[in-house]
């Protein structure tokens, strides 16, 4: 966890609740007591995190403020648990999956998430309440600047469930066609791509995964190795727009003949000039009906 402490904006992050109404809740109702640097900067704790998940929790779900903020933090926690076992939409899935993240709850988030995995199946699960996970902590799929360990173990988890996901399809090629699947060099965030690798394979897609850091060398060199159809990859990390249009032109050069989806963050951030034979993915129900 951070040693360093938490900013209120981080607070806002996390809880959703606007940074402005945490304030109010502290002169108001005493909610938070934020200690003070030596330069007499305001910081929060890991219980002031943990006490403010767990009241933006149940303030979502119609508590009132003025009772919530009175109550002790033994209280609160209870009251949190009866409404996690009463309420599963996909939004209390979310609040309950970061607080078993916060607090390290290693078996707390697997049974979650196989609970949410066996309700909603792995595709909704994902893009649904997954997805809105990372949303929260931080820009889609570009998470860790806040709490990286905890983001860095979640994601672990999901990303075995995937993975196990794919394994249960088996090698197949029901269409006759290939898809590279890769993320360029200094790109980290595999989760997404996986994800898609997923969707390929069950629509009976040839999958070849690359998964991620793949110098573009070897993208010119799988030309003379592999007949590929289609190629997909991913730009999450923070990129420049002029980096990101020179690259996909290169791209292009190599793969002058074959479809290439991108996705990710900085594709929605700099919509980036596009070859002809590229297309954005917005989300993964687009993907699915053009791949059929």
């Amino acid at each position: 966890m951070k040693t360093e402490g938490y900013s209120i904006k981080d607070l806002e992050t996390l809880s959703g609740i606007k940074a402005h109404t945490i304030r109010i809740w502290e002169k108001r109702y005493e909610l938070l007591s934020p200690e003070r640097t030596d330069t007499n900067i305001r910081y929060y704790t890991d219980d002031d995190l943990k006490r403010m998940l767990n009241v933006s929790l149940l303030v979502r779900n119609g508590y009132k403020i003025s009772k919530v903020a009175a109550w002790q933090n033994e209280t609160i926690k209870q009251t949190v648990l009866d409404v996690a076992s009463s309420k599963k939409t996909e939004q209390s899935y979310v609040e309950q999956l970061l607080l078993h993240m916060v607090n390290f709850d290693n078996i707390g988030f697997q049974h979650l998430a196989n609970e949410i995995i066996g309700k909603f199946g792995i595709e909704d699960a994902i893009q649904n309440v997954f997805f809105g996970l990372f949303e929260r902590i931080g820009t889609f799929w570009q998470v860790g600047s806040i709490f990286p360990a905890q983001e860095h173990h979640v994601s672990s988890i999901i990303r075995q469930k995937v993975i196990a996901a794919i394994d249960e399809l088996g090698p197949q090629s029901k269409k006759g066609k290939n898809i590279l699947f890769y993320l360029p060099e200094n790109e980290l965030h595999e989760l997404s791509l996986l994800f898609y690798s997923y969707l390929a394979a069950k629509s009976g897609y040839n999958v070849i995964y690359l998964g991620q850091f793949v110098p573009f060398d070897d993208l010119q060199k799988m030309q003379s190795h592999v007949q590929l159809d289609y190629i997909f990859t991913a730009f999450i990390s923070p990129v420049q727009k002029d980096y990101l249009e020179t690259y996909l032109n290169n791209l292009k050069e190599v793969y002058q003949h074959q479809k290439v989806f991108i996705t990710g963050g900085q594709i929605r951030e700099h919509e980036p000039k596009l070859p002809r034979n590229f297309k954005a993915v917005k989300d993964y129900r687009e993907f699915k009906k053009y791949i059929g």
